[in-house]
């Protein structure tokens, strides 16, 4: 998430793009009963966005640190990571303290079922212990899971990133051993006051690692070698059947036309273990888009495509700015009206106020350069 990429040679913008697209869709989907997330992906399939941002993450992060252990050795490179870990921990624990004041102060001020919903009620009675469990990254409010997955993540690669850079198809296929052990065994880490993580980390690494083997072998590109046309025509059978799935959630009366064994083989679709069926719908959209949307593409470098460019290059603090900025807009849709025309409002206001941060990022690193304020532009890194 937000990780330096090298150079602007090797900046491929379809990251930014989809990155950027993803965390417009979360922000749309952590909005209750927003009918404008019907634009966003999962309303079609088996995974969301939040299987694109993990994807990019791992994709970013190779592409960042991969290089540097021969030029300046491992010390350095884990020392890199570190510093980069201790960012975007100390944006969650930012985040989460104005988080949990806003929430507060609207549940005190106009309605105490914010404080329930949001899962910050106990907090008001043992304070200093969930202050406690969140540091430790233990207690998470809703919708702050994705960046305590993402620094565990984060935190080990420096222990995957050697053995994957020597036996790179060895680490992954023990990536996907302790995936599939999770699958079966449900270990998963501690949170409090029970349960584990939402987003599991020992699952959502096989992810994260799949990205960051991609980015090691993008320029063998191993997945050209697969049968061009089969494998575009399976990608598309399963994201059609997918899409059928999906409709039986959405018109239940349907449902009954879905066998019973094949009930049995799909559910639950877990979200947490990051089950089959989400990782091969992500992994099936991924083979699409790298088929037939080239880097090069000419609509990444058009004006429409440079809000959402800005969003993806910017991510960690456009991220962060969705988590609040949604529940600014539960607020509204609650107390104020939640109507249709207050839904399009606090949509296109709050994805309007992520692309004015992602802007006044850039013109502020701009500024950092070349003591000027150039017009941003949509490449480079950060």
């Amino acid at each position: 998430m937000g990780a330096e990429i090298g150079s602007k040679a090797e900046r491929d913008l379809r990251l930014d793009f989809f990155r950027g697209l993803a965390l417009l869709f979360i922000f749309l989907n952590h909005i209750p009963g927003n009918v404008v997330s019907w634009i966003s992906n999962r309303n079609y399939g088996f995974s969301d966005a939040t299987e694109i941002f993990v994807f990019i993450s791992g994709y970013s992060v190779m592409l960042a640190f991969g290089a540097l252990p021969e030029r300046s050795g491992w010390l350095v490179t884990a020392a890199r990571i570190g510093r980069r870990v201790w960012q975007i921990y100390t944006a969650h624990i930012f985040l989460f303290m104005v988080f949990v004041a806003h929430i507060a102060y609207v549940a005190d001020r106009f309605n105490p079922a914010f404080a329930e919903e949001m899962g910050i009620a106990e907090l008001f009675e043992q304070p200093h212990i969930l202050m406690l469990q969140a540091l430790m990254l233990k207690f998470k409010p809703a919708n702050m899971d994705v960046l305590p997955m993402y620094i565990a993540l984060l935190l080990v690669f420096p222990l995957l990133l050697w053995p994957l850079k020597r036996w790179p198809l060895a680490t992954l296929v023990g990536s996907f051993l302790l995936w599939f052990a999770v699958q079966r065994l449900h270990w998963n880490l501690p949170a409090y006051p029970d349960g584990g993580w939402f987003f599991n980390p020992l699952a959502w690494q096989f992810l994260f690692l799949i990205g960051a083997w991609c980015a090691l072998k993008r320029r063998l590109a191993p997945w050209r070698r697969l049968p061009t046309g089969l494998t575009s025509a399976l990608c598309i059978a399963y994201l059609l059947f997918a899409f059928a799935i999906v409709c039986t959630w959405l018109y239940p009366p349907w449902a009954q036309y879905v066998p019973q064994w094949l009930r049995r083989l799909l559910y639950p679709i877990d979200k947490t273990e990051l089950d089959l069926l989400r990782l091969l719908h992500f992994l099936a959209q991924a083979y699409l888009v790298v088929r037939f949307v080239p880097a090069e593409a000419n609509f990444l470098r058009q004006p429409w495509s440079r809000p959402v460019l800005l969003c993806g290059k910017h991510s960690l603090d456009v991220f962060c700015a969705s988590i609040f900025l949604s529940f600014a807009a539960q607020f509204v849709l609650v107390e104020v009206s939640p109507g249709l025309l207050a839904q399009f409002a606090v949509s296109l206001a709050g994805m309007a106020l992520m692309v004015a941060l992602a802007w006044l990022k850039t013109w502020y690193l701009a500024t950092e350069k070349t003591g000027s304020a150039p017009r941003p532009a949509s490449t480079g890194g950060e």
